[in-house]
């Protein structure tokens, strides 16, 4: 039988850990690791197209379920492919409650796992035309330059825990030695972003609340922006804060957006008390949370909840975050990316969708500069002057390590669970410790 593209003839799903630091949001405390699924698709030419998404148990059995469905296609089936995936997923994850009130434990309901075979595909189809994924997404390359804003942690003192948390203290690079230390109070937070923006060169931030009070939090976005003043800061408290409190921490304040400051609370959603959080402050609002699939979004359009949709293309595949941009560019509004503890196949991943999304996009999140120096590439994308460069290499751009890959895998089996749970090592700062979608992890 001849054939117009390559064919797929092997899809291999490789669940890989990596080191992360005590980083603080309101789901709890970062374990020491974290974990991703990594796919690798080979075709008959001889060429390998890799994907790679979050970790979790289900996904990594999601994955190797789809094998079937994807061994022996067309490379340029790939839409169809893709398709027949996502209404897998889709009625799979018919009842899930999603993550409005950011319930780790259904996660696996949110990400499509499909998006890491996706990536695959397109990576194996842009080196077979010649051409980046950015040029396959929606209407092609809109820019060369992606910018990237500096993503701020609180963090715990992981060595009050005895787990496994790794030390740079003796690191060369100032931002890795920084990197892994406690970080409590306004001043540290002020020098987190100064080291940050010094190697990376930022020009934009965003602080991850929902750990201290918001009074505390919002004391620290005020620092922020007078040590920054050309700065656009925005804060994420996913939610955790009641609209009252949220207007009154937010009104007047020097944010440029805030993400998810309220959500679901007294029989209103997270869609409803974002529209009334906008009319009382005036300020735009990007979210994460509320509209990470095409009929939240509509909901939330009808609300006027949301300027900005942060679209992860781990949550909504590579094509349809590149679709949502288009949508909100007609519509006056702003594209922007979500981001989790990643390794360099999504930084190249999020890059190339942010090249594809039309109009005038926000500077993207990504959690790289936490796992920055953990390769499983040998040519991995560059953060350089607040921006990563999409180059004209074919695909994703990238040469797999395997070797890397699978000394990541190795530590991935020394593991108890490859699933995401921040309540383990918050247990180690307060006893007994579980999660409230409206308490702060440390106000207990």
């Amino acid at each position: 039988m001849s054939t117009r593209t390559p064919v797929i003839n092997e899809m291999q799903v490789i669940p890989v850990a990596g080191y992360d630091s005590m980083l603080l949001s309101l789901s709890g405390a970062h374990s020491p690791f974290f974990t991703r699924n990594i796919v690798i698709l080979k075709d008959n030419s001889g060429k390998r197209g890799i994907g790679e998404v979050h970790g979790n148990d289900s996904i990594t059995k999601t994955l190797e379920e789809y094998k079937l469905l994807v061994v022996g296609r067309e490379i340029g089936q790939y839409r169809s492919i893709i398709q027949s995936l996502k209404k897998l997923h889709e009625k799979s994850a018919r009842n899930s409650e999603g993550i409005q009130n950011l319930s780790l434990a259904n996660l696996k309901d949110v990400v499509h796992a499909e998006s890491a075979v996706e990536a695959a595909l397109l990576d194996l189809m842009g080196q077979f035309m010649g051409m980046p994924v950015c040029e396959l997404l929606g209407d092609g390359r809109q820019r060369e330059n992606v910018a990237v804003l500096g993503y701020l942690f609180y963090q715990a003192d992981s060595k009050k825990t005895g787990l496994p948390y790794i030390n740079e203290n003796d690191s060369n690079n100032s931002w890795f030695a920084l990197r892994r230390n406690p970080f409590l109070t306004v001043e540290a937070i002020v020098e987190q972003a100064q080291v940050a923006r010094e190697y990376y060169g930022f020009k934009d931030f965003k602080l991850k609340g929902g750990v201290f009070s918001g009074e505390k939090e919002m004391l620290a976005v005020q620092a922020l922006a007078k040590q920054f003043p050309n700065a656009r800061i925005n804060i994420d408290p996913n939610g955790a804060w009641m609209l009252d409190e949220a207007i009154e921490l937010c009104k007047g304040s020097s944010l440029s957006y805030a993400e998810d400051p309220c959500g679901a609370e007294r029989g209103y959603s997270g869609r409803e008390t974002m529209a009334e959080f906008k009319i009382a402050t005036g300020i735009s609002t990007a979210t994460n949370m509320i509209a990470t699939d095409w009929r939240q979004f509509y909901h939330a359009m009808v609300e006027k909840s949301v300027d900005i949709v942060l679209a992860d293309p781990h949550f909504w595949t590579m094509e349809d975050s590149v679709r949502i941009g288009q949508v909100l560019d007609h519509w006056g509004l702003t594209w922007g990316s979500h981001s989790n503890n990643h390794f360099d196949i999504s930084l190249s991943i999020f890059a190339h969708c942010a090249a594809a999304a039309p109009g005038n996009i926000t500077a993207i999140d990504t959690h790289w500069i936490w796992q920055d120096g953990q390769y499983l590439t040998k040519n991995p994308l560059k953060i350089k002057d607040g921006c990563i460069h999409v180059s004209n290499d074919p695909g994703l751009g990238l040469e797999i390590n395997m070797d890397a890959v699978l000394k990541a895998h190795e530590l991935y089996k020394k593991l108890d669970s490859g699933d995401h749970n921040d309540a383990v090592a918050m247990q180690y700062l307060i006893p007994g410790w579980k999660f409230d979608s409206k308490r702060p992890c440390m106000v207990r």
